[in-house]
């Protein structure tokens, strides 16, 4: 099998970007990104750090960031594994991407930049969700902000008709088999609602 070596070679397989999918690029949130992330309660955070990489998904039941400044977004981190692999990342190697999708929509919108994990007491209060807090914000500086072509999610039909799932495996199934069966199974998985209910926002 042959391989790509070069971004020539690259280059001249796929042939010049078509002009809208550089004309769209802004480096600051105009008012219609705004709009749309505002509208985004699901988010895919990318980083990269020098044991490799890692893609983890942010959600919340109102807007997944909160909007500092046109240049500035903030992601609260909530109750999650503690695996911290992104968050790691990110103080080695500040880049990162961030990729909204909004329930419905077939557009996608990315945001690269930078980040910085705060614990600003004031930071976190503004997500305060009743008395718990997050356990850290991502404080994100915009370098670029865009609309993703539309077509990988027509083409998945991703909105349309729910299919039948029932056959995959599920997370009981995906840890009984990495523990050899000695955690993990039904049971995780008929207790997991009832466990994650009051960890959604932060360990209770």
């Amino acid at each position: 099998m042959e391989y790509i070596q070069t971004v020539d070679d690259l280059a001249a397989l796929y042939g010049e970007p078509l002009p809208t999918s550089l004309s769209k690029v802004a480096d600051y949130l105009t008012h219609e990104y705004h709009r749309w992330i505002m509208a985004a309660k699901f988010c895919v955070l990318s980083t990269v750090g020098p044991d490799g990489t890692d893609g983890t998904p942010r959600g919340d039941d109102g807007p997944v960031v909160a909007v500092l400044d046109a240049k500035t977004l903030l992601l609260p981190d909530w109750a999650g594994n503690n695996r911290i692999d992104s968050l790691s990342n990110i103080i080695r190697d500040s880049r990162l991407s961030v990729m909204f999708m909004v329930q419905g929509s077939n557009n996608v919108v990315r945001v690269n930049g930078r980040g910085k994990i705060t614990v600003d007491e004031q930071m976190q209060k503004g997500f305060a969700k009743g008395k718990k807090l997050p356990r850290s914000v991502l404080v994100i500086t915009i370098d670029e902000v865009y609309f993703q072509c539309a077509k990988a999610v027509m083409r998945a039909d991703l909105w349309g008709e729910p299919p039948d799932n029932s056959a995959l495996p599920t997370a009981g199934d995906f840890i009984k088999a990495m523990t050899k069966g000695r955690e993990g199974g039904a049971q995780y998985d008929a207790n997991y609602a009832t466990y994650a209910k009051p960890r959604m926002w932060e360990r209770p």
